[in-house]
């Protein structure tokens, strides 16, 4: 299989593009803007959803399911949310299509809907307005409930998994008895992604706040995870928000307290999406092709047959069934493929391309010796290793290299985060290296506003573990209580 990517260093968007399809994870679709999840990309963000479910679930949540199409005037209940909105919100109008004289098909102009209806960007009026139903007393509270769904958000220039008109997320909505017990499960549920992208997908984030101008439409206070990529540009992964009372307000969502009193309810929502697929190729993949963690691989192990007859065929083929029964026994996802449409170099060219952790090759040499041979996805490196070893071994490489890809990553981060303290030097940073950008900024919208639009870098976070010492903008030299996280961004 011959690769022929365009390098990162050539044109890394094209790089990206090229190793998306070639790798057989998604392509666009007949329809402007949404793409086709292949089944191999589809079985990476099965691994990826069914870990954090678990998590979800763990932490007392449950999942449900909302409709897909939201009265307009739910939008309007709550202003600031559907002026966040309102630019991206496809909307359906008619329900019914007819044969026209011509035999071409055309919408109905007598099948127009009373009030149109809008295909979900996100979630939370329709779910506030069932809410209402489901909370009476604090005895229904806390209400954690999560959704599996796709959402529609019109957007114009689109790149497959970072940003489609449709896209797969989850997204989680909650009620709650008092404001502190909110921003705890807002601060938790930041804490749960910060885990999942960090420990499964290797990805080191950055914890933090958003500024009131990147918040989420309609939300007190947006909590957030920031990643860096390879070509120095940043990728919110995820992101959790304390919404206050504005959509219990919004919605009439009140319950009786424990003294009998009526009161709004506070609440959350967070998500991730199909955009995290997006964050895993851009953090660890190469010029060869795709690098998975072990974790979130489809198939951790691939074991492939070298031979030239059917004698050398059923020798290896014994050797790797013994293998893969092994490795299965001790949990690693194991693919054995004996194929006899393509030669072991097209194979192996395959598995490269689509970021195996481990494959092995075993020859009738091997057969005869006793050894197998172990190749390494994240190093490209090989070694032979006896029979009898290699399962152990192969096992113990998962976590090596799990451990191997984040270790790399976070020195990539930490090589391409640089402290700045005046405008001149943020411009030069962010234009030769790019990166994070640690930076004094005097809390106003208007610096911010003018940072953004004369150097198109945004502040990604307020970070939480930041020291808070206090110094001046670097713009305007007024006083700063602590430095942000400036980058320019997916």
């Amino acid at each position: 299989m011959a690769k022929n990517l365009t390098t990162r260093t050539e044109d890394y968007s094209k790089w990206y593009n090229e190793l998306v399809i070639k790798a057989d994870l998604a392509e666009n679709s007949g329809v402007r803007g949404c793409m086709v999840i292949k089944p191999y990309g589809y079985a990476i963000w099965e691994k990826m959803q069914a870990e954090l479910d678990r998590m979800f679930k763990e932490t007392g949540h449950q999942n449900a399911y909302f409709p897909l199409f939201i009265p307009k005037s739910y939008f309007s209940k709550e202003a600031s949310h559907v002026d966040g909105f309102a630019k991206e919100c496809a909307v359906v109008t008619h329900y019914r299509l007819k044969t026209a004289e011509d035999g071409s098909i055309e919408v109905d102009p007598d099948a127009k809907l009373e009030e149109e209806l809008i295909v979900r960007p996100t979630s939370e009026t329709i779910i506030w307005d069932t809410y209402r139903k489901w909370v009476q007393s604090y005895r229904d509270l806390p209400l954690l409930i999560n959704q599996w769904a796709n959402v529609v958000r019109w957007e114009m220039r689109t790149r497959l998994f970072l940003r489609t008109a449709e896209f797969l997320w989850q997204e989680g909505h909650t009620a709650h008895a008092t404001e502190q017990e909110a921003i705890a499960e807002a601060e938790q549920m930041m804490n749960v992604y910060a885990e999942f992208v960090e420990n499964h997908m290797a990805v080191p984030v950055v914890k933090g706040l958003k500024t009131e101008s990147e918040r989420f439409a309609g939300a007190l206070e947006t909590y957030c995870i920031e990643a860096l990529m390879q070509d120095g540009k940043a990728l919110q992964a995820g992101t959790s928000h304390f919404l206050g009372q504005n959509f219990a307000k919004a919605f009439d969502v009140k319950f009786a307290n424990k003294e009998g009193k009526q009161d709004y309810v506070w609440a959350t929502s967070w998500g991730v999406s199909t955009r995290l697929m997006g964050a895993l190729i851009m953090t660890h993949s190469d010029d060869n092709g795709l690098v998975l963690p072990p974790k979130l691989a489809p198939d951790q192990v691939v074991i492939v047959p070298i031979y030239r007859n059917d004698e050398q065929l059923a020798a290896t083929s014994a050797v790797a069934k013994e293998l893969m029964t092994e490795l299965r026994a001790k949990g690693v996802r194991v693919k054995f493929d004996n194929r006899d449409t393509h030669k072991p170099g097209w194979k192996f060219n395959e598995y490269e391309l689509k970021g195996v952790p481990v494959r092995v090759a075993i020859g009738p040499k091997d057969v005869e010796n006793g050894t197998v041979e172990v190749a390494r996805r994240d190093t490209l490196s090989k070694e032979m290793m006896k029979k009898e070893d290699a399962a152990s071994a192969i096992t113990a490489l998962m976590d090596e290299i799990q451990n191997n890809l984040y270790t790399k990553a976070l020195n990539h981060r930490a090589e391409n985060t640089t402290v700045v303290s005046n405008y001149d030097e943020f411009k030069q940073v962010l234009e030769a290296k790019g990166g994070f950008i640690s930076a004094h900024w005097d809390g106003t919208s208007e610096t911010e506003d003018q940072i953004k639009k004369e150097t198109k870098a945004t502040i990604r976070c307020i970070p939480l573990d930041n020291d808070n010492a206090p110094g001046a903008c670097m713009v305007t030299g007024k006083p700063s209580v602590r430095k942000v996280l400036f980058a320019k961004a997916y």
